[in-house]
């Protein structure tokens, strides 16, 4: 009876479909170390490594599925100590690779701690943020929440490791759940746009929006706030129709103008702290504007502006330097058609035209091999997986649990968009791993740690 009770509260659905992507990651790699001759596999390929750290994988998976699930909540504080203990170690005494100290070397192979520092942060996150007498309203609480993840991003950024460092922001989405304020949330996508915002167009456009988005603030807090409104659109029409047009210091003069209207208006009403809070805010987002334009040209080097322009400004990048890993990611993957040129008959696979193709652009494999059909079946795989992983979150009766999985599902979520996103152009290029499926033994090894900690979580809800 025992047996059949275990059976039924196992996920076997996110199982097989964790064992559906990583085989596929593995048939990936096959053919990007395939040589041409017959069957061909080597222990000392990129395919050869794989399969080793694969069967260490499922080892350590079958070893954590047949032990206590509550094993997890004790040591999440020391595994959260262990992570950020290996992280600075690994800055003194790490093996440097193009340029980043983030690799030990053990037994011949090359160990990531940032990899099982998400594990060890997702635990100690989750048992904190349980507790009963946490309280999202409060600063001090906030702070120390944002601190679990940051010191290992911050630790991991140091390296330097800046894709993995981002990956940690994926903390956002448990605190989400958990009740965190949507308008900070809310307040950082308005700093991302501006951000972006400032590196695609003039920050003179940009400081034109600030100041349409502060006056909609303005206008919706007057009490007659029609007759503003009405005025607020002309505004707007006015700007977009004559921008390329009208000098744009007209412009800027005449929605300064503007102000004074809104100004004058909340001052007569006694409205004095809307008026202050939206003079503020549009002053600080002008400042980040301008300040991330001057910053982009005088303080980041050229390499680094590079990396930036193929992801916004494509055409102020060299298609035969910095743009050559894109344009040869989406050509792989637009040669595939439909239903691809079939398994081990991806031309540019074979002549490794795309660089980092086992790595960070192995989803150009999929594309050109497998085509359309391949592709949009890994990301029906990929949206199955994140399904199932909220649904354990949300059947979860503890509060460890449910911020233990949305943490996996955050992790996973940002590997698999930014990384799909890279090989396509519409994400910067750096140098993500496609979960489960990259070369690479500690992202294998921690992604399934990750899961089978989750499946045994999962297991144990109805005791």
């Amino acid at each position: 009876m025992r047996r059949k009770s275990t059976a039924k509260t196992f996920d076997w659905i996110l199982l097989s479909t964790t064992i559906a992507i990583i085989s596929i990651g593995w048939l990936m790699l096959y053919t990007a170390s395939y040589d041409g001759e017959g069957i061909w596999f080597s222990m000392s390929s990129a395919i050869g490594t794989q399969s080793i750290w694969l069967v260490l994988s499922g080892m350590v998976c079958i070893g954590i599925l047949a032990a206590d699930w509550r094993i997890w909540n004790t040591l999440a504080y020391p595994a959260l100590i262990i992570s950020i203990l290996s992280l600075i170690a690994v800055l003194i005494i790490g093996k440097e690779v193009k340029g980043a100290t983030s690799w030990f070397s053990l037994l011949g192979y090359s160990v990531q701690p940032s990899e099982f520092a998400k594990l060890g942060t997702a635990l100690g996150f989750s048992a904190f943020l349980s507790q009963a007498n946490i309280n999202l309203e409060s600063f001090k609480t906030i702070f120390q929440v944002f601190c679990i993840f940051l010191i290992p991003a911050g630790l991991i950024f140091l390296q330097p490791d800046a894709g993995t460092a981002i990956v940690y922001f994926a903390f956002l989405i448990p605190l989400f759940r958990a009740g965190l304020n949507a308008s900070l949330y809310i307040f950082g996508f308005a700093l991302t746009f501006i951000f972006i915002g400032s590196l695609i167009w003039s920050p003179y456009l940009v400081l034109i929006l600030i100041m349409l988005c502060t006056y909609l603030f303005l206008a919706l807090n007057l009490k007659d706030n029609r007759l503003h409104l009405s005025l607020l659109l002309l505004l707007s029409l006015f700007s977009v129709a004559s921008y390329n047009y009208v000098d744009y210091r007209i412009l800027i003069s005449l929605l300064f103008i503007a102000s004074g209207y809104f100004a004058y208006y909340l001052f007569l009403e006694g409205n004095y702290r809307t008026m202050i809070i939206g003079m503020i805010v549009a002053a600080m987002a002008s400042c980040l504007s301008f300040g991330t334009k001057w910053a982009f040209s005088n303080v980041l080097h050229s390499h680094q502006q590079d990396r930036i322009n193929v992801w916004l400004r494509p055409d102020l990048s060299d298609p035969q330097g910095s743009l050559y890993n894109i344009i040869q990611s989406k050509t792989a993957i637009g040669s595939g058609g439909f239903s691809g040129k079939g398994f081990l008959n991806g031309t540019m696979t074979k002549l490794n035209y795309v660089p980092e193709q086992k790595t960070d652009f192995i989803f150009s494999i999929l594309g050109e091999e497998q085509g359309f059909i391949g592709t949009f079946s890994l990301i029906i795989l990929f949206t199955i997986l994140l399904f199932r992983i909220s649904i354990i979150a949300e059947r979860a009766k503890l509060l460890f649990i449910r911020y233990y999985a949305y943490s996996i599902a955050g992790f996973v979520f940002f590997h698999f968009f930014i990384n799909v996103g890279m090989t396509v152009g519409i994400m910067p290029v750096i140098g993500i791993p496609l979960a489960f499926m990259s070369k690479g033994g500690s992202s294998l090894l921690s992604f399934l740690m990750m899961i089978a900690i989750l499946l045994k979580m999962d297991q144990g809800r109805t005791k």
